[in-house]
């Protein structure tokens, strides 16, 4: 037994050694990503719109390195897995298979942190990409023509045009996906209210009973005090008459 104490001991402290070193790994990476996207912003108008080659090269060996890590953290967590559902573990299978679980969960995290930043960061390089190439046509075009500046103005203001549409359909996105959510809020309190009003609709058959007997007795009230004002004025006629 001691040999196996041992032997999940050293898994447990390879995992938090993989979970240590991939939590610092995803925030170098976090703002390897960001920077990035700052210089491309500083560089834009005198430079090509992606990083350079040094950059480019720093991101594909933390990408490597960042897969590795999830990779071995899997490893190990399908170890413990196979040792958690041992017969020798058995005495201690609850506690052993909270303790997977709470691993599993911090190895999904950080995958779908790694997987989320990825892809964030390979959707802008493919708009700068084609960005970029709009921007190298333009400078080509600027320097292979100088006579026709104002062709090459022109060309210049769709591109500038384009680039703030495109922030535009961004900000689009951002309201379209905000009001969404409002309105599937909105429509989630209207079910609310509409089950509300069919409950009080199943208890109405009594109300409506009650309110027309009141109606009734209303209406048979006014017709007793208009005759009774009738008779008075026609006796009143005849007395004034007479």
């Amino acid at each position: 037994m001691a040999t196996n104490g041992d032997y999940w001991e050293d898994l447990r402290k390879q995992a938090r050694q993989l979970e240590n070193q991939l939590d610092l790994k995803l925030v170098s990476f976090s703002k390897l990503c960001t920077s990035y996207s700052s210089n491309r912003d500083r560089r834009e108008d005198t430079a090509p719109l992606l990083g350079g080659p040094a950059q480019d090269s720093m991101l594909e060996a933390m990408t490597v390195e960042l897969e590795q890590l999830l990779a071995r953290l899997t490893g190990v967590n399908g170890q413990m897995a196979e040792y958690a559902n041992s017969p020798s573990a058995a005495p201690q299978g609850a506690a052993l298979m909270h303790t997977l679980q709470r691993h599993r969960d911090i190895l999904q995290d950080y995958t779908h942190e790694y997987h989320k930043t990825r892809g964030n960061f390979l959707s802008l390089r493919e708009r700068e990409d084609l960005l970029g190439s709009v921007h190298r046509d333009i400078e080509s075009f600027k320097s292979g023509s100088g006579v026709n500046n104002r062709r090459t103005e022109l060309f210049l203001k769709e591109h500038h045009h384009l680039r703030n549409s495109d922030r535009l359909i961004d900000g689009a996105i951002s309201i379209a996906m905000a009001t969404k959510e409002n309105m599937t809020f909105q429509r989630g309190m209207l079910k609310t209210i509409q089950q509300r009003v069919n409950t009080v609709a199943k208890r109405l058959p009594s109300v409506n009973s009650l309110i027309q007997r009141i109606s009734l007795r209303k209406r048979r009230d006014s017709l007793i005090l208009g005759s009774v004002i009738g008779v008075c004025t026609i006796i009143l006629l005849l007395y004034t008459f007479h």
